[in-house]
Order: structure tokens, then C-alpha cells, then sequence
């Protein structure tokens, strides 16, 4: 039936609109794991100089 073609678009834009919504609501609420920087010194020993 060709009177049910816009009501299948209409369907099918809603589908793709509520998939992005979702998705970006996933990723604005994703909690981004921050990589934990290890401060490491370098241990440089101290020179005593004797004159």
C-alpha cells in the first residue's frame, strides 16, 4: 500500500532520532578512565667533592 509509505519514513526518523539521542547521552555521561601518571623522581646521587 502506498498510503503507508510516509508513516514507514516518519517511523524510521524517529527510530534514528531516538538511536543518537541515546547515543550521545551514553558518551555525555561515559566516565572517562584517566591513565594514572606514575611520578617517578630519578634518584641522582648526591657527589661529594673533597678538595
Amino acid at each position: 500500500m502506498p498510503q503507508m509509505a510516509p508513516m514507514n519514513w516518519g517511523i524510521l526518523f524517529v527510530l534514528f532520532t531516538m538511536i543518537l539521542i541515546t547515543f550521545i547521552i551514553k558518551t555525555y555521561f561515559m566516565v572517562m578512565k584517566q591513565p594514572k601518571l606514575k611520578t617517578k623522581k630519578i634518584a641522582t646521587p648526591k657527589i661529594n667533592w673533597k678538595w
